[in-house]
C-alpha cells in the first residue's frame, strides 16, 4: 500500500512564479508555434534536396530564434489624466526565460564535500531554471509501502527558493530500476500498484510539481529486453495500452499537470506510439520526449531538427529530455570511459553550442535537459558534465552561460518617446520594470514578456 497524501504548505502568491508551470500556462505559451513550423521550409529532409553546410544552417536558426523567441512590447507612461510623458528613463531586465533550459538534479544533497556541494548548487541555479528529480520506482519505494518523501521534500525547497521549475521522472518504466523487486507476479495487482503510484505522486505534489515524464521507453516493450515484472505487464498490454493507461492516471490526478512520454528512440515506430495516444480525437499527452545521448557518436545537425520536423507533425510540443556530448573518449566496453580531457572539452563546448542554438530555433521546442550537470556519479560514469568531478566549470559551462545569459537575454535602457512610450523587442520571460520618473523614486514593476500577448506594460506617474 502506497504512503497516505501528506498535507503540504499552500504555495504563496508571489508574481512571478516560475515553479507553478502549469498545462493552461504551457498551453497559452505555446500559441503560434504550429503556425510558424507550417510557414518554415522544412531543411533537408528530402532525398533530392543537397545538405546545407553547418555555416548555413546555424546562420539560419540565428534568425529563426530572433524571429520566434523574441517579441515586441511597449511600456506606456502616463500622467493620472491619461496624457503621454516623455523623456521618462527606462531599464528593462530579464530574470527569466520562458523556454525551459535544465538538467538532472541528482547529485543534490550528494556531493563527496560541502565546497563542492556548495558549487554544485550555486553553479546549477546561476545557469538553469528547469531541474528533473528521479522517482525511480526501486529507489524511491524500496520496502513496499514505504516511499521516501523526505528527500524530494528537501530538493523542492531549494528549487522553489531559486526559482527553478521542476518535472518527476519517470512515473513507469520497466527497466529494473522502475521495478522493483518486491513487485507482485499478478498482473492485475501490479497494475494496481503502478496505477495507485502514479496517482499518488501526480496529486501528493500537485502545486510544486506539476511536469512528468509519465511513461519512459515503452516502445521496446514489445522487444522484451528488460527481464521485469513491469516489463512483462508493458509486454502484455501492448506499449498503447500500457502508455495510455498511465497517462489516463495522471490526468485524473491532476489535469493541470503537463504531461510526457519520453524515449530514447526517434523511429517510426515511437511516431506511431505517439499518434495512437488519443480518445475521441484529443491525445493523451501534452509534450513529446525525445532523449539525444551522443555517448557513441554526435548527431549531424541536420539530424535534430529533421526529428523536430518529423514529431513536430503531430501537433505537440517537443522537450530535449535527456541530452548528452561527452568530454572524454571509451576506453572499453560498458561503462568504462577515459576521463574528461581539454582537447575533449573544447569539442564538448563547441558541438554543444550549436546543438542548443539548432534546438532553440525550431518552434516545437520548449526544453532541453541536459544529463548530467556535473562528472561526479554521471550516469555510465562517463564524463558527460558541464562540471568536472571537483565541480571547477568545463568551457561548456561558460559557453552556456554566455549563450543563455547574454545573447539570448535582454537587458536595455532607454526613455519614453514623444507619445509616452517605449517600444522594443525582447525574449520571452520575466522582466523588471524600473521606471525614473522626474523628481519622484523609481517605479518597479515584474511583468511577463509572453508569446501570443501585445505585451504592453502601463504605468501612471
Amino acid at each position: 500500500m502506497l504512503h497516505k497524501k501528506v498535507q503540504r504548505p499552500k504555495q504563496t502568491a508571489l508574481s512571478p512564479d516560475p515553479v507553478r508551470i502549469t498545462r493552461r500556462v504551457f498551453l497559452r505559451r505555446s500559441t503560434g508555434a504550429a503556425a510558424f513550423l507550417l510557414a518554415a521550409p522544412v531543411w533537408c529532409t528530402a532525398k533530392d534536396k543537397p545538405e546545407k553546410s553547418d555555416t548555413d544552417l546555424l546562420a539560419e536558426a540565428r534568425t529563426r530564434i530572433e524571429n520566434y523567441r523574441k517579441g515586441e512590447g511597449t511600456i506606456a507612461v502616463r500622467t493620472a489624466k491619461g496624457g503621454p510623458v516623455p523623456g521618462v528613463p527606462i531599464r528593462l531586465e530579464q530574470l527569466r526565460h520562458d523556454f525551459l533550459f535544465g538538467c538532472n538534479l541528482f547529485q543534490f544533497g550528494r556531493c563527496d564535500n560541502p565546497e563542492h556541494e556548495q558549487q554544485y548548487r550555486e553553479r546549477f541555479a546561476a545557469l538553469l531554471n528547469y531541474c528533473t528529480l528521479a522517482f525511480y520506482w526501486a529507489t524511491y519505494e524500496p520496502t513496499r509501502g514505504s516511499p521516501d518523501y523526505s528527500y524530494t521534500d528537501q530538493v523542492l525547497e531549494w528549487t522553489r527558493a531559486k526559482g527553478i521549475t521542476c518535472k518527476g521522472h519517470p512515473l513507469v518504466w520497466d527497466h529494473p530500476a522502475g521495478s522493483p523487486t518486491w513487485l507482485p507476479d499478478n498482473g492485475n495487482e501490479l497494475q494496481q500498484l503502478s496505477d495507485a503510484r502514479v496517482r499518488q505522486l501526480v496529486s501528493q505534489f500537485q502545486g510544486q510539481l506539476n511536469i512528468w515524464d509519465v511513461v519512459n521507453e515503452a516502445t521496446h516493450l514489445p522487444e522484451h529486453q528488460n527481464k521485469t515484472k513491469m516489463a512483462n505487464l508493458g509486454a502484455a498490454m501492448g506499449p498503447a495500452a500500457y502508455t495510455s493507461e498511465a497517462l489516463r492516471i495522471a490526468r485524473s490526478a491532476n489535469s493541470k499537470a503537463l504531461l510526457l512520454v519520453n524515449d530514447y528512440r526517434t523511429d517510426q515506430a515511437y511516431y506511431d506510439l505517439l499518434k495512437n495516444l488519443q480518445i475521441n480525437g484529443r491525445f493523451l499527452y501534452d509534450v513529446t520526449g525525445i532523449q539525444s545521448h551522443m555517448h557513441d557518436g554526435l548527431w549531424p545537425l541536420p539530424k535534430s531538427w529533421n526529428i523536430c520536423d518529423t514529431f513536430g507533425k503531430l501537433n505537440r510540443a517537443i522537450h530535449f529530455t535527456e541530452s548528452t556530448v561527452l568530454s572524454g573518449v571509451r576506453i572499453g566496453q560498458g561503462e568504462n570511459w577515459g576521463p574528461t580531457t581539454p582537447d575533449g572539452e573544447g569539442k564538448q563546448a563547441d558541438y554543444t553550442v550549436n546543438f542548443y542554438t539548432m534546438l532553440f530555433a525550431h518552434p516545437t521546442v520548449h526544453a532541453i535537459t541536459w544529463w548530467d550537470f556535473s562528472d561526479f556519479n554521471a550516469w555510465q560514469k562517463a564524463p558527460a558534465g558541464w562540471l568536472r568531478k571537483d565541480m571547477s566549470p568545463k568551457p561548456i559551462y561558460h559557453r552556456l552561460m554566455d549563450l543563455i545569459k547574454r545573447q539570448w537575454w535582454t537587458s536595455l535602457q532607454g526613455e519614453t518617446g514623444p507619445r509616452g512610450n517605449y517600444i522594443t523587442r525582447g525574449y520571452y520571460g520575466t522582466y523588471r520594470i524600473t521606471l525614473q520618473p522626474p523628481k519622484a523614486p523609481p517605479l518597479t514593476r515584474i511583468v511577463q514578456w509572453q508569446r501570443g500577448s501585445d505585451n504592453v506594460f502601463a504605468f501612471k506617474i
